[in-house]
């Protein structure tokens, strides 16, 4: 019973993440239903993993529940995402603010540097987009702080559906690129200041693409 447990929880997270992915490359749309017999019927199992996949993002802030609708993607309103975003950049920089008083994580920059040379080689915007979440994690991470690892983690799939419309757009991605490697180069060169102000450059841009993205989007509506 205990391994019938287990073997239906791996199968939910896995059907989690391929919902995640689906949403996150824009697959799924906002708005746009999941189904639980077309995921249940694609895996070869009940709906019961499936519903607590779904369950799961839910929680996660990446589908939402409407009534006599069922379970929907979730939309974001144009103040919740730069809420979102804004709050991102609030906590990447107090965690740059730990890493000046408690320095550069060796071990944790040689991940960085790890995770730069991957994001050299994705040329698809879902992957991408990954990569770069887990970039900026070992900021997180190096800040030492419990409290700021476990706020920036309940925003991780949200910013990966909005950092994802920014990716897409052309020249996006090797500009980010770029920046990424002069905030290691900073931080390998204990320049932490400089770091940080590279960082929140970084991070205001992807705001400005954000709010030229939902623009254009809303006057191609009009």
């Amino acid at each position: 019973m205990g391994s019938l447990d287990l073997s239906n929880n791996a199968l939910s997270n896995h059907i989690a993440e391929h919902i995640t992915n689906q949403i996150i490359t824009g697959k799924l749309q906002p708005g746009e239903k999941l189904v639980e017999n077309t995921y249940a019927e694609e895996y070869g199992t009940s709906r019961a993993p499936v519903r607590e996949a779904i369950f799961t993002l839910t929680v996660e802030g990446l589908v939402e529940r409407v009534p006599r609708k069922g379970a929907i993607v979730k939309g974001y309103t144009e103040t919740e995402i730069y809420d979102l975003l804004e709050i991102r950049t609030m906590l990447e920089s107090l965690a740059m603010k730990r890493i000046l008083e408690n320095g550069v994580e060796i071990d944790i920059l040689y991940e960085m540097k790890e995770i730069l040379e991957k994001m050299q080689e994705k040329k698809d915007v879902g992957q991408y987009t990954e990569m770069n979440h887990a970039f900026h994690m070992c900021l997180i991470e190096m800040s030492k702080s419990d409290v700021i690892k476990k706020m920036y983690a309940r925003l991780k799939l949200p910013l990966l559906r909005i950092q994802s419309l920014s990716f897409a757009k052309e020249g996006n991605i090797p500009k980010s690129i770029k920046e990424h490697a002069i905030i290691v180069k900073l931080l390998e060169e204990n320049q932490v200041l400089e770091a940080m102000e590279v960082l929140n450059q970084h991070n205001q841009d992807v705001i400005s693409n954000i709010q030229k993205r939902l623009f254009q989007n809303n006057d191609g509506a009009q």
